[in-house]
């Protein structure tokens, strides 16, 4: 803002209308007048014309060797007494902008261009130069720079394509190019643009002011000329001289309109094939040719003619717009032999101008002649395939079904039957070569398989290369032929202290036949069944339940308990299945603890307690035979020691057997003498002697034979009797298979 002490920041251009030319350094400009004087006295008048006083104008691009003087700053406050300093502040001061802070005056120490900035923002302030004291508070302005015209005009592209459909009226728009000019769009005729046309002419124009491309010519044909180069010029300064130019190229293409018809080059086609050729098969092709491109040339096909329409179709080609003549019906030599039909080609896109047309021209036909050529062909089957039902109860060489088939030629040569073995391993069926009839070779069983899958194959007699190949699926149809049995194998118990109605098992069934409306199951026990009773669920299921409290194992430890199932189908079967029930022991909550003897003897004995009875065995066997052989000598031994105890001396009693009454003596013998020792055992007792070398052999003596004992502690282990051993081994083993039992039943 500025004060009233600040009658104005004196601008050079700030009474300079925007044409005026700058004022030159050293002018004194003074607001509240309307005259400057120069040095040399000379008056200069101005004219106000709605200046704008805080800005400062600079033209661009200054080529002048000295710095550019922009405009002078002057306050009230400024006596003239050297006080006061200028001070300017903002965009580009001190590296594009310099003031003299004594006078106020701006200059501009590099060239300007416009077109990188157009307008700079300054501060001016005002101080004394003793206090430092401010005497104008800081107020903006700005420095425009006025455009020169330095830039030509430029186009956005230096080539343009675009397209017009051929035939256009004149004057239909093509493109429109613009150019744009650097220069000051407000500032004189600088950036002031007219477009002229340098080639293309006469068959294009340009509109001067807005660039617009038009066509100048009508009718013009892509077929005779598809491309056009047309240069294009934009200058400024409105197009008078001295303004500066730029140019463009535009490639314009006339687009392609349907104005050539579809014509048949040759209005007579012959085809042939073989009458063999599958549905679908395509025979021959036929052409037309279009001049225009793209989709205006796409053509399609038809058969117009009812002879053609039956046996053929026709389509396009969308590669190379041909028609392609296909079968569409089996055709038969002996029927037909030639077919002659028309074909009519048009254009998929039809012009609008030629739509209503009462005679459209844009359509051609041709004639089609095809030859249908013979060829011999194997039998036919009636039917493809054939579908026989059979009973399973069928007995060999019953009837099955027939089969047929014959040679379509026209000589209609005969035909034999045959089966395909690889199709009946087993030789399940035989077929009548003559007449095609199919019989049984063996029963049929549907339990077995439900179908049976044969190919039968017709020959040509007199071309035994010509066969035909047809399946039969031959279906077995169930009889009731089986009767219902358990679904599976049936073992359950029963505690000794069950209740009476106490469930023991559910029982199901299955039968193997498939009856028509489903198995429905019906299952009995006798009557007179004084333990159990069975109750039918009615959904092929049944429960057994006890009839009577209290079960002994020692009165009976199993029970067979026969059931009698019987089906529902024609004619009815029944089989009788047995229940095997197990008389236990349980517990208060009915959980089984032990069963019979027989339940265990069924667990088996396991393959270590066998081992462990036949070492039992062979040891007995060892110790009874080494008794038996020493048991023989033992008497006139025994005798021979007996001389010899009573030769020794100096026995010395270490103790008494508990069980005898006889004294125990030990006779201690000459360390340097080694006498074997013997011990001799009667009925239960032994006797010996023992020194330092004993050698120990068992005696079997009779009773009372040798008197002096040893006890039995001091002995080899081999020593004991076997009738120990005996009653050590045995319990083990009867302990080992009670627990294998305990465990099986466990689980």
């Amino acid at each position: 803002m500025i004060t009233n002490h600040f009658l104005g920041l004196l601008m050079l251009s700030i009474l300079q209308p925007i044409n005026a030319l700058p004022v030159a350094p050293g002018n004194t400009v003074n607001l509240l007048g309307t005259s400057q004087e120069k040095d040399d006295g000379r008056i200069l008048q101005r004219y106000k014309r709605g200046w704008m006083w805080n800005q400062f104008f600079l033209l661009e691009e200054y080529t002048g060797n000295d710095n550019q003087y922009v405009g002078k700053l002057h306050s009230n406050m400024d006596r003239g007494d050297g006080n006061v300093k200028y001070i300017l502040t903002g965009e580009g001061v001190g590296s594009l902008f310099l003031i003299d802070e004594n006078s106020g005056d701006i200059h501009a120490t590099k060239r300007l261009d416009r077109e990188e900035r157009a307008i700079y923002t300054l501060h001016a302030t005002v101080v004394d130069k003793r206090t430092n004291e401010t005497l104008e508070a800081d107020t903006e302005f700005n420095i425009k720079i006025h455009d020169i015209n330095d830039n030509e005009p430029k186009f956005s592209k230096d080539l343009y394509f675009a397209s017009v459909p051929e035939m256009s009226d004149v004057g239909t728009s093509v493109i429109q190019v613009t150019a744009t000019d650097a220069d000051d769009q407000t500032y004189g005729n600088s950036a002031k643009l007219v477009y002229s046309i340098l080639q293309g002419q006469p068959y294009f124009s340009v509109d001067s002011d807005n660039g617009t491309i038009r066509t100048a010519l009508p009718n013009m044909d892509r077929e005779t000329k598809e491309n056009y180069q047309v240069v294009i010029q934009a200058k400024d300064m409105a197009g008078q001289m001295g303004g500066l130019s730029g140019t463009t190229t535009v490639s314009i293409t006339l687009s392609d309109e349907n104005d050539s018809p579809p014509r048949f080059a040759n209005h007579t086609f012959r085809l042939s094939t073989l009458e063999s050729a599958e549905v679908g098969a395509a025979i021959g092709r036929i052409k037309a040719n279009d001049a225009d491109v793209g989709r205006n040339a796409e053509m399609q096909y038809s058969i117009v003619d009812r002879d053609g329409q039956d046996m053929f179709t026709i389509i396009s080609d969308q590669n190379t717009q041909e028609g392609v003549i296909r079968v569409k019906k089996q055709l038969d030599y002996e029927k037909q032999r030639t077919y002659s039909f028309k074909v009519e080609v048009t254009n998929t896109y039809l012009d609008p101008r030629f739509m209503y047309s009462p005679n459209p021209p844009f359509k051609d036909d041709a004639m089609v002649r095809v030859t249908i050529e013979d060829v011999d062909e194997p039998p036919v089957f009636s039917r493809n395939p054939y579908i026989i039902e059979v009973h399973e109860d069928t007995a060999a060489g019953s009837f099955v079904g027939v089969v047929s088939a014959r040679d379509p030629d026209a000589d209609n040569n005969s035909v034999k039957y045959s089966i395909d073995r690889h199709t009946d391993l087993e030789r399940l069926f035989n077929i009548d070569s003559v007449n095609g009839t199919i019989t049984t070779l063996k029963g049929l069983d549907r339990e077995m398989s439900k179908w049976h899958n044969i190919s039968v194959v017709a020959t040509e007699i007199s071309n035994p290369r010509q066969t035909t190949r047809v399946p039969v699926f031959i279906k077995v149809l169930d009889v009731n032929d089986n009767a219902p049995e358990f679904a599976m194998y049936y073992e359950t118990f029963v505690c000794e202290n069950v209740q009476s109605g106490q469930l023991i098992q559910t029982i199901s069934a299955v039968d193997t036949d498939e009856p028509l409306v489903g198995h429905k199951f019906v299952f009995s026990i006798s009557s007179s069944n004084p333990n159990f009773t069975i109750v039918d669920n009615e959904d092929n299921t049944a429960r057994i339940l006890t009839r009577r409290a209290g079960f002994s194992r020692r009165e009976m430890n199993t029970y067979l308990l026969p059931v009698v199932i019987s089906d529902n189908d024609y004619p009815i079967q029944s089989s009788t299945s047995t229940l095997t029930v197990n008389v236990c022991a349980c517990d208060s909550r009915g959980n089984m603890q032990s069963c019979n003897t027989e339940a265990l003897l069924s667990a088996g004995l396991s393959t270590g307690a066998l081992v462990a009875i036949l070492l039992c065995v062979i040891i007995l066997l060892s110790k009874y035979y080494y008794q038996l052989h020493w048991y023989r000598q033992s008497t006139a031994l025994c005798r021979a020691h007996k001389a010899l105890f009573k030769r020794i001396g100096n026995m010395v009693p270490f103790g008494r057997h508990p069980n005898q009454s006889q004294s125990t003596q030990v006779i201690f013998l000459s360390l340097n003498t080694q006498y074997p020792i013997h011990v001799l055992q009667s009925g239960g007792n032994y006797y010996g002697l023992c020194w330092t070398l004993p050698q120990i052999n068992i005696l079997h003596c009779p009773e009372q034979v040798c008197s002096h004992k040893v006890r039995r502690q001091h002995l080899n282990p081999l020593c004991y009797s076997c009738d120990s051993f005996f009653f050590v081994c045995i319990p083990f083993i009867i302990i080992l298979q009670l627990k294998i039992v305990e465990c099986r039943t466990t689980r």
